[in-house]
C-alpha cells in the first residue's frame, strides 16, 4: 500500500478544518492522513520544527502571522512542504501562485477542486508515481485538466504540445488542457514504460506508434517552423490525420524513430 500524503490543515476556524478533515476522509483517489491541525501559523511553524507534512492546506487571513507570510517562510526550508491557500477571499491569488502555491481553493471547497490540488501535491513529492493502482490496460498517465484529475491510459495519448501556458494532451477522441509543465510530464513519461514518445519539437512529443509519416510539406500555419510560403518537416499523426513540424534538430531522432533504429 502506498504511503499517503501528510496534510496539516492551517485555518484559525474549527469548522473550516472540521470540513477539510471529512471532505480528506471521504477522499478515495490521492491516499491522505491529516498529521495535525493550526489555528495560526506560530502554531504550523511549531509543528513543521518537530514533525514533517507533504502539505499545508493555508487560510490566508488569520490573526498574526498570516498565511502568506508563512508561505514565504516555508520557502526558507530545505525540504519545503507544497502550499495549497484555502481561502474565502479571491483577491490574493496572484500572490499566491508568485510564492510558487500549488493550488488556490476559496471557500467552501468544492471535492473535485480539493482532488485536483491533492494530485498535483501527489505529484509533486513522489514524481512519476501515480497515486492510482495502474488498469488493466496499462501504464495509466494521471493529470489535472482544469479541475479534473483524469486517468489516461498510456496507450490513448498521440502527442503532448506546449502552447502558451499549457500543455495540450491529444488523444483519439479528446483534447486535454493541461497545467504541468512539457518537461515535467516528460519526466513522469519516461518513468511509466508504455509506448515510445519521439521528441519533434522542444515544444512537443508523438508517440511513435501514432507516427504514420515523415514529409517535407509546404508550410502551413501552426504545422511547421519554417517561414511562409517555405516547405517545413513534418509528421501526420493517425488516426487524427493531423501533421505537427519537426525541427531540423530533432530530425535525425525521428528518422530513426520510424525506421526502428
Amino acid at each position: 500500500m502506498k504511503d499517503p500524503l501528510r496534510v496539516l490543515l492551517v485555518d484559525d476556524e474549527p469548522l473550516a478544518r472540521l470540513r477539510l478533515r471529512s471532505l480528506l476522509e471521504a477522499e478515495t483517489a490521492v491516499p491522505t492522513t491529516v498529521v495535525g491541525e493550526a489555528g495560526d501559523t506560530e502554531s504550523a511553524l511549531a509543528f513543521l520544527q518537530s514533525s514533517t507534512a507533504d502539505l499545508l492546506l493555508l487560510d490566508i487571513r488569520m490573526p498574526g502571522r498570516d498565511g502568506l507570510r508563512l508561505a514565504r517562510v516555508l520557502r526558507s526550508l530545505p525540504q519545503p512542504p507544497a502550499v495549497v491557500f484555502v481561502t474565502a477571499h479571491a483577491d490574493h491569488a496572484l500572490m499566491a501562485f508568485e510564492l510558487e502555491a500549488l493550488d488556490y481553493l476559496t471557500k467552501p471547497v468544492r471535492r473535485e477542486r480539493l482532488q485536483a490540488a491533492l494530485q498535483r501535491a501527489w505529484l509533486r513529492q513522489r514524481p512519476g508515481e501515480s497515486a492510482f493502482a495502474p488498469l488493466s490496460e496499462g501504464p495509466v498517465l494521471v493529470v489535472a485538466d482544469r479541475g479534473r484529475v483524469l486517468r489516461l491510459p498510456l496507450a490513448e495519448v498521440l502527442y503532448l504540445k506546449a502552447e502558451l501556458k499549457y500543455v495540450t494532451l491529444r488523444t483519439a477522441h479528446a483534447v486535454h488542457l493541461l497545467d504541468e509543465s512539457l518537461a515535467e510530464l516528460t519526466q513522469r513519461l519516461a518513468g511509466l514504460g508504455g509506448p515510445e514518445f519521439v521528441r519533434i519539437h522542444r515544444n512537443a512529443l508523438v508517440a511513435r506508434p501514432a507516427i504514420r509519416a515523415l514529409e517535407l510539406r509546404p508550410m502551413v500555419a501552426g504545422e511547421t517552423t519554417a517561414e511562409d510560403g517555405s516547405e517545413g518537416w513534418a509528421v501526420q499523426v493517425a488516426p487524427l490525420d493531423e501533421w505537427l513540424g519537426v525541427s531540423r534538430r530533432q530530425l535525425p531522432a525521428v528518422r530513426a524513430a520510424l525506421l526502428g533504429r
